[in-house]
């Protein structure tokens, strides 16, 4: 393995990170509602278990899951009930104050809460997979395999706590505020999307 295969494994996963998915939907969320450091705790959660699902995947779940079907699908049913329900709790609170929404929650809460919403997308692994397949040469030994683990992790703590810090501005805050509903609706409609396309997905 070169730094050449890590340099590129890092900007995929950037590129991906980017992307509206549910981890950065709840990301934006966490930081505008509960402020900074409710924001990189659910960050930090969000990119321990992305990590896990890539040392995962080098140990070959995704492997498993093709062996065995009806664990994936258990998975991802789940997965997508929790998505659902997440859903449905940001669609109902939309138009309640923020106030009575964002009550103070224990950092490890918000932690436990993006671990559960990246647990809850066993595709994940299939993605972390395939993406592992095109960049990295066959035959990684442990300690190359720990090092793409934590590699990941890294990457995935700087990104959301630097996104944390930028959300958690006034301007930031106050916009959100302004546009709550709207926004809150579309997070929701986004998010149970989401769910029920891994429901419906074959």
């Amino acid at each position: 393995m070169e730094a050449a295969h890590l340099i590129a494994f890092n900007l995929t996963l950037l590129a991906a990170m980017a992307s509206p998915g549910p981890a950065m939907l709840l990301a934006i969320r966490a930081t505008l509602t509960g402020g900074r450091a409710h924001g990189i705790a659910t960050g930090l959660g969000l990119g321990t278990m992305a990590a896990a699902w890539t040392g995962l995947a080098l140990l070959g779940l995704g492997t498993l899951f093709a062996l065995f079907p009806w664990a994936y699908v258990a998975m991802k049913i789940a997965g997508a009930l929790y998505l659902v329900w997440i859903a449905y709790g940001m669609w109902r609170d939309a138009h309640t104050p923020l106030s009575a929404v964002s009550a103070p929650v224990p950092r490890h809460r918000a932690f436990l809460t993006g671990l559960s919403v990246n647990l809850a997308n066993p595709k994940s692994v299939i993605f972390a997979a395939s993406v592992l397949i095109v960049i990295f040469p066959t035959g990684l030994g442990a300690a190359e395999k720990a090092l793409v683990v934590a590699n990941h992790l890294v990457i995935e703590w700087i990104a959301y706590t630097l996104f944390a810090l930028a959300l958690s501005t006034g301007p930031a805050r106050d916009g959100y505020l302004r546009l709550k509903p709207l926004l809150d609706r579309i997070a929701a409609a986004v998010l149970g999307a989401l769910g029920l396309r891994l429901l419906l997905d074959r």
